[in-house]
């Protein structure tokens, strides 16, 4: 699989994620932030340093219900693999 459809399938999931009732507002913001890094025609490895440290900062939230958090984290574990 493509790096540009790996990101297709993040920002699927990320957009699932923010549909998420349970998902705080603070979140959904970080949220349309990080799709909009991914859809930016920088280079893949600025956008996936920047994505991941919003990711990390969003994962800390305390606020966050625990199976939030863990689709968060497999979403990091897909944008890891990217080249």
């Amino acid at each position: 699989m493509g790096s540009e459809k790996k990101i297709d399938e993040v920002i699927t999931q990320l957009s699932n994620l923010k549909e998420d009732a349970s998902v705080p507002r603070n979140v959904k913001n970080s949220i349309d932030r990080i799709i909009a890094t991914l859809q930016a025609k920088t280079e893949l490895s600025i956008r996936k340093s920047r994505v991941l440290g919003e990711l990390d900062e969003i994962s800390d939230d305390v606020n966050l219900e625990s199976y939030i958090r863990i689709q968060i984290l497999n979403i990091v574990s897909l944008l890891e693999k990217l080249d």
